[in-house]
């Protein structure tokens, strides 16, 4: 087992002398203690690295806070540990600066101390650290040429993962993801093309094939006696396009697939600054008669403001609610605000991000109806879906 480096930050002598024996006891390695932020940097000077940092946050003289701000731009700390009395809500905003900064976040402990729940997070940071690649990924090996050669081959291909009723899990739509079947790599998912498609203006030509796909399966299922609402995805770029709405109906036209049974879904931090050619689109969208979803609702600073302004008839709900649910009172709160304000303003809501069975019952509880996640269905490609779509449109319509 590899040895570790552990700085303890703490300003409380009796309490720093209790985790220092415990460290010593139970964790092969070194062991540093720091009483401020001032010598914790002092500590961190002298060292290549130190793997966790056991942090409080309030103190004398250099505190908590502003030592990770300098622990970030240092680059010598791995990951990190709260261990404060401070009130919760106050640590979980920390814990948000943490990632802003770029750093690891493990856990937090609260007060006082307790060996065998940082022991839990220390098995985490290893199992971290052994999942880092060995060997280069598809995202650094992927180039340009690589890219248009997927595009003209036909190689990106549409998978599809299911929106389902919270209760009884009745296929109500799927996204649209674009997913490369690269035939080196296998799969890839779009952070292994995405960064390159948008620098050299290739998201247009991913989407039309994406919804090319996607309008065949619609005349599929329709022949076999069965409907299906699919979303795609908008990128900024080309919700952009003034093309976009003089293409769209011509393609429906000729796939006979309703425009209400079309939906495009455009992530909210992208409406911040959109040009009016954006606006003018998503009115002549809905014009056409397809839906509108505001995608990762939350996540930027002008929800309840485009939301106001913007022709939307579903919100999606970010994932990051769901997930901090549990450990996160606020969280469920603002999910049940977000219920009341769908149906408020007539538009459905779609709760993104769920995993387990408990947010399935909890989310039940704070009134919602429509999800998307990991416990009903993963991204899949079209064969599994009409598969899935048999199965769960049999209680009732899509």
């Amino acid at each position: 087992m590899q040895d570790l480096t552990v700085l303890v930050l703490e300003d409380e002598p009796f309490q720093r002398l209790v985790i220092v024996t415990a460290l010593e006891k139970f964790l092969p390695g070194l062991i540093l203690q720091a009483a401020d932020g001032q010598e914790a940097i002092a500590l961190l000077s002298a060292c290549d690295t130190v793997d966790i940092v056991l942090c409080d946050l309030k103190m004398a003289g250099m505190d908590g806070l502003a030592f990770l701000r300098h622990a970030s731009s240092s680059g010598k700390v791995r990951a990190v540990v709260l261990c404060s009395e401070l009130d919760p809500v106050l640590r979980q905003a920390t814990v948000a600066m943490i990632h802003c900064l770029g750093l690891t976040f493990l856990g937090d402990l609260g007060k006082p101390f307790k060996l065998e729940d940082f022991s839990q997070l220390v098995k985490r940071y290893r199992e971290f650290c052994s999942a880092v690649p060995q060997r280069l990924s598809p995202a650094e090996l992927a180039t340009l040429s690589d890219v248009q050669q997927g595009l003209d081959n036909g190689e990106f291909e549409a998978y599809y993962q299911p929106k389902v009723t919270l209760q009884g899990q009745v296929m109500v739509g799927a996204e649209v993801l674009a997913r490369w079947k690269h035939p080196q790599w296998g799969v890839l998912t779009p952070a292994h093309f995405l960064p390159v498609m948008e620098e050299h203006n290739l998201i247009s030509r991913l989407f039309w094939q994406l919804f090319e796909q996607g309008l065949a399966l619609q005349q599929r299922l329709k022949l076999e006696g069965e409907g299906i609402n699919l979303a795609f995805n908008l990128h900024p770029m080309q919700l952009a396009c003034t093309a976009l709405t003089e293409r769209i109906p011509v393609m429906l036209k000729r796939a006979q697939v309703p425009a209400n049974s079309v939906m495009f879904e455009i992530i909210e931090s992208s409406l911040i600054s959109a040009p009016a050619s954006s606006l003018e689109n998503l009115v002549r969208l809905r014009m056409l008669g397809c839906g509108l979803a505001m995608d990762d609702f939350g996540a930027g600073y002008s929800s309840l403001n485009r939301l106001s302004e913007l022709p939307f008839s579903q919100v999606k709900l970010d994932r990051a609610f769901v997930s901090k649910m549990q450990r996160q009172p606020k969280s469920a709160a603002i999910i049940s605000c977000a219920v009341a304000l769908a149906r408020a303003l007539d538009i459905s809501l779609v709760i993104e991000g769920v995993e387990t069975m408990e947010q399935q019952a909890r989310l039940i509880e704070l009134g919602g109806t429509l999800a998307q996640g990991f416990l009903f269905a993963r991204p899949m490609p079209e064969r599994h879906l009409i598969e899935f779509c048999t199965q769960k449109t049999g209680q009732g319509g899509s």
